[in-house]
């Protein structure tokens, strides 16, 4: 008697999630790393700073999140303009969508006779019909209405608790200088820290993706850092 030996499937389930948490931490913690570096370049007071950053956070936050909000929202638009027409199509020129469909199954592998079979039984059913073509022809998967607020609400809160690091070094620093060495260790670190998992999720070299992420902020602080003290000395 042969024992069925289960094989745990190693994939990603939660891609959306994922991608926005990236997209709200990868932005918190540049954006505002970025904005105290250069106020450090031109600012003497902390407290400037922190006003300056926290502000940046609200802005940058809500921002991101509407940003969010509205490309699931448009996603889904899309999908249902999509799916509307695929229906009309299959009311009002089937023959010319059922030779898309046997036409599919052939690019699939299918041989014609093969194809033309499974053609005819798809095409019973017009739901089951509709969906093969927005799948396969379109390249289109149906799309959770519920993932748009919480896209939202992902990016708003990974984007506030990103900028939130950096600002963090300034807290309890006397001087905009001390603010900006702890700043910069805390960010990059946490960058190397973010870079290397999120490497490692997505499959990507992690040491790699960790350098680069680190590499990014660095750039960005640098410059915004050596702007400001430039502009303060003309």
């Amino acid at each position: 008697m042969s024992v069925a030996v289960s094989h745990p499937e190693a994939h990603l389930t939660s891609s959306a999630f994922l991608q926005d948490i990236v997209i709200g931490l990868s932005d918190g913690l540049t954006v505002p790393f970025a904005l105290a570096a250069g106020l450090s370049g031109a600012v003497q007071s902390s407290g400037l700073i922190i006003t300056a950053g926290l502000a940046e956070i609200v802005a940058g936050s809500i921002a991101m999140g509407l940003g969010g909000y509205l490309a699931g929202r448009t996603e889904v638009e899309h999908y249902t303009a999509e799916l509307a027409r695929e229906h009309e199509e299959v009311r009002t020129v089937p023959d010319v969508e059922r030779r898309e469909v046997c036409e599919l199954f052939v690019e699939m592998g299918l041989s014609h006779a093969t194809a033309t079979q499974a053609t005819a039984e798809l095409v019973q059913d017009s739901a089951q019909w509709v969906r093969f073509m927005m799948k396969y022809e379109l390249g289109l998967e149906e799309p959770d209405p519920r993932q748009a607020p919480k896209s939202a609400a992902t990016i708003t809160a990974a984007y506030v608790a990103g900028g939130l690091l950096p600002l963090s070094g300034y807290v309890f620093t006397a001087t905009p200088a001390e603010g900006l060495r702890w700043s910069v260790l805390i960010t990059l670190l946490c960058l190397l820290v973010f870079g290397y998992f999120k490497s490692r999720l997505t499959g990507q070299p992690p040491v790699a993706g960790a350098l680069r992420m680190a590499a990014i902020g660095a750039a960005a602080a640098g410059a915004a850092y050596y702007v400001a003290r430039l502009v303060q000395g003309v």
